[in-house]
């Protein structure tokens, strides 16, 4: 059976810097940081406050009330980016049950929120106020069941829990779905929300900065963490130009890898054998990459793992890297596919997005990181990079529809 070209037809973002590709866009390339002391919760036992929270995030024209109150923060995120993404594809929201349509979302501590108000709950001796149904929104499978559950959608539902990469992961396995002509839409991203969780274990791990991410710079301290949603419609190519919908980008494929290594420590091995397949999967050359988004966390260890693998994978020439978790915080299971939405928008604007807070070079990060300035430039194929504890690699290849 002859493979079916994949195309981006949709994009929806809630992210800490706005909600909306078109908000979320300007301030990306105005070089505007989201970084702020965290209100999520209380941070006072901690020694770092700052990370990269979502504000003025409101469901009401989203979500019945009923419902909100009932599902945790990072469904919230993804039902709202999903519509966002429905509504920017043009696709009706009441033709989904009638056709074959995939939800497939990737997070690294499903509805982490959650655990922890029932956990202090319990202690408290008010569990009794929570429901079932906000219980049981704890389990994984939550957070794509809950979106086809409000949505209407009856077709194949899945969370793909690989924590960094998840949302990468979720694309690539949609890409798949279309691809082999098993769906005939796709709706795939991830979604995390701040959790203690999460903070007191990156925290625990000495790898979180004070206020500030400075990726690839020499004097970087480490990763703050974000929050937010990142949600993809992929549709058949010919499908979409059929009916005459804005497509952002065309897939060409994705490349996955273990480090089979440390769980927490990057091996350049491994993200270089990730970049590489999605290059020979998506049958290009390196020298014909453009841009490449990078999972660039602000960590001594992962900014000096991916520039080596990145000067090796492609040693003819310096290409355009940017780490935009330097303007809004790590968010983990909702990473990768925020950052696969800025690939789509930086082929489409022919913009590059900078890293910010970049002071000093380093030699061991010899690359072009694209520092505090956004840069025009032609791009007609971005690389999305996406790394996660265990050593779990996923890249992903986007090319502009001319």
């Amino acid at each position: 059976m002859k493979s079916i070209k994949v195309a981006v037809t949709g994009l929806g973002v809630v992210s800490p810097i706005g909600i909306g590709k078109d908000v979320f866009w300007n301030n990306l390339i105005a070089a505007k940081s989201g970084i702020s002391e965290i209100t999520a919760f209380d941070t006072s036992n901690y020694n770092r406050h700052f990370g990269g929270q979502v504000h003025d995030f409101t469901t009401s024209q989203f979500i019945p009330g009923k419902v909100a109150k009932l599902i945790g923060r990072a469904s919230q995120f993804a039902l709202v980016a999903t519509q966002l993404a429905l509504a920017d594809a043009a696709v009706a929201i009441d033709s989904l049950c009638d056709r074959r349509v995939a939800v497939i979302i990737g997070a690294t501590i499903p509805e982490g929120n959650v655990v922890d108000q029932t956990t202090l709950a319990m202690f408290r001796k008010e569990d009794e106020r929570f429901s079932d149904r906000i219980i049981s929104s704890v389990f994984a499978p939550s957070i794509a069941r809950n979106i086809g559950s409000v949505l209407k959608i009856n077709g194949a539902n899945m969370l793909t829990p690989c924590a960094c990469a998840a949302g990468n992961y979720a694309i690539g396995y949609g890409y798949d779905l279309i691809k082999n002509g098993e769906v005939d839409l796709a709706i795939v991203g991830g979604t995390e929300a701040f959790s203690r969780i999460a903070f007191q274990g990156f925290q625990r791990l000495h790898a979180m900065a004070e206020n500030k991410v400075m990726p690839f710079d020499q004097n970087r301290k480490g990763m703050l963490l974000g929050e937010g949603a990142g949600i993809l419609i992929l549709e058949p190519f010919n499908e979409a130009a059929k009916r005459k919908a804005n497509i952002y980008s065309e897939i060409l494929g994705y490349g996955l890898s273990c480090d089979a290594s440390h769980i927490t420590i990057p091996k350049k091995d491994g993200i270089k054998k990730a970049m590489a397949k999605a290059l020979r999967n998506s049958n290009v050359s390196s020298d014909k990459i453009d841009y490449i988004c990078a999972h660039g966390t602000g960590t001594p260890a992962n900014d000096k793992a991916e520039s080596i693998a990145i000067n090796e994978v492609f040693s003819s020439r310096r290409v355009p890297v940017s780490s935009i978790k330097s303007m809004i915080g790590h968010c983990m299971g909702a990473a990768s596919s925020i950052e696969a939405i800025t690939c789509c928008l930086a082929l489409q604007n022919g913009v590059v997005p900078p890293t910010i807070n970049f002071n000093t070079s380093d030699p061991e990060c010899d690359i072009d990181c694209v520092p505090n300035e956004a840069r025009k430039q032609n791009i007609k194929i971005a690389l999305n990079n996406g790394f996660a504890f265990g050593g779990n690699n996923c890249c992903v290849s986007f090319k502009r529809n001319n």
